[in-house]
């Protein structure tokens, strides 16, 4: 989404309530332990997205709660943000955190072959032939 500094306080603005509303005014269980990681708002405010964690197992449950409460909390944030125009929101899971422990996770296993000295081309170095080439 096209952003501008305008677009930007205003998603910062947005995510704060939008925050709220999802801690105090939607009181769906599936929505326990969601976090709202970002938002971005368009320029002229019509559409926002809006970032949400949780945990990996629980995607499909928390992406259908959030599309069967997104009406209440689409006129919530309407009266709650006083613009205009109250932008159409939606919902995209955010799965960095997810990724980023796989990666890590990657990390720690690191394959025997790794550890094998290797020449400046990758090709590993045989053990006789690195003083062969010192002599």
């Amino acid at each position: 989404m096209k952003q501008n500094n305008n677009s930007r306080r205003m998603a910062e603005q947005a995510r704060e309530k939008l925050g709220y509303i999802l801690l105090y005014e939607v009181a769906d269980p599936a929505l326990d332990l969601v976090t709202l990681t970002g938002c971005e708002v368009s320029i002229d405010k019509s559409m926002l997205r809006a970032y949400v964690s949780c945990d990996a197992s629980r995607y499909d449950e928390v992406s259908e709660a959030l599309q069967r409460a997104k009406g209440r909390i689409r006129s919530l944030l309407g009266k709650a943000l006083g613009w205009r125009v109250t932008p159409n929101i939606a919902f995209v899971i955010d799965t960095t955190v997810d990724d980023a422990e796989k990666l890590a996770r990657m990390l720690e296993d690191v394959p025997e072959s790794m550890e094998i000295e290797k020449d400046e081309f990758g090709y590993p170095i045989e053990e006789g032939t690195q003083e062969d080439v010192d002599d």
